[in-house]
């Protein structure tokens, strides 16, 4: 009797969000990675490093909770892009601080954020000038996040990301239901005033909605974001939808400081 074959071990999933995963690997992409890796090294999990990643807590202040800014020429501090005709950001390019998101549009959590915290936060930071949101699409849940993040990236290209955003946040909903399949995105970006719908399908296949997306992916992956929504503040770490006393904190300790 032929010995029996041992068991092959299950494989593991990928924890890469799904735009990185799908990404054909050329070699100017793993270059573009390698670099990556070698200018934020000092990065590397830093939304990892706190206590826990789970969406409801929060990546806490070290010692007795007063923060300190980071130093003049901290790799950290170069994500902030201050393009001001970035369509995927609010506030002034030269806003104190800046606060990155990274979010998928399937995440429960990035929605309770966007349909709360993230309108205080204009309120009371970006509309006096203080705070800038930049955006950065996260799609960790598969495909319909994928194809959510192209459409918003290709909403961004008529004005309308925003917009876009607000809608496909809206209402909870349950992922993989084909919200974000075709006739769903054409639902979006009518409820979003996208102008020319036919242009956002054809712009979201494009090889420069694969980059824009991708790109953003890949630096979450190398900062060591591993669950959605997750932020930069002036490069400090914020993990989850939390509260706005929690952003108001942060927020107001870098306005001191600046």
């Amino acid at each position: 009797m032929p010995p029996s074959r041992p068991t092959r071990p299950a494989r593991r999933p990928d924890p890469r969000p799904y735009a990185v995963r799908k990404r054909p690997l050329t070699f100017v992409v793993l270059a573009a990675v390698l670099v990556l890796v070698l200018v934020f090294g000092a990065m590397a999990a830093l939304f990892s490093s706190g206590n826990s990643t789970a969406d409801n807590q929060r990546n806490p202040t070290p010692g007795d909770g007063t923060l300190q800014p980071l130093p003049e020429g901290h790799p950290a501090l170069a994500l902030a892009r201050r393009d001001a005709d970035d369509p995927l950001a609010l506030g002034a390019a030269d806003a104190p601080v800046v606060m990155i998101e990274y979010s998928d549009f399937q995440s429960a959590f990035s929605g309770t954020h966007a349909r709360g915290v993230h309108h205080e936060l204009i309120e009371e930071y970006v509309e006096r000038g203080a705070l800038r949101i930049e955006f950065r699409n996260f799609p960790v849940y598969g495909p319909e996040s994928d194809a959510a993040s192209r459409a918003a990236w290709a909403a961004g290209q008529q004005g309308r990301f925003w917009e876009f955003y607000d809608a496909a946040f809206a209402e909870e909903f349950h992922r993989d239901t084909g919200r974000f399949s075709e006739d769903g995105l054409r639902e979006l970006a009518e409820a979003a005033g996208v102008p020319d719908v036919e242009r956002l399908l054809a712009d979201m296949e494009s090889p420069e909605a694969d980059e824009a997306v991708a790109t953003d992916a890949e630096e979450g992956v190398e900062l060591g974001a591993t669950t959605t929504p997750a932020f930069l503040l002036n490069g400090h770490p914020i993990v989850g939808a939390q509260s706005m006393d929690t952003f108001r904190e942060t927020i107001d300790q870098l306005l001191d400081a600046a």
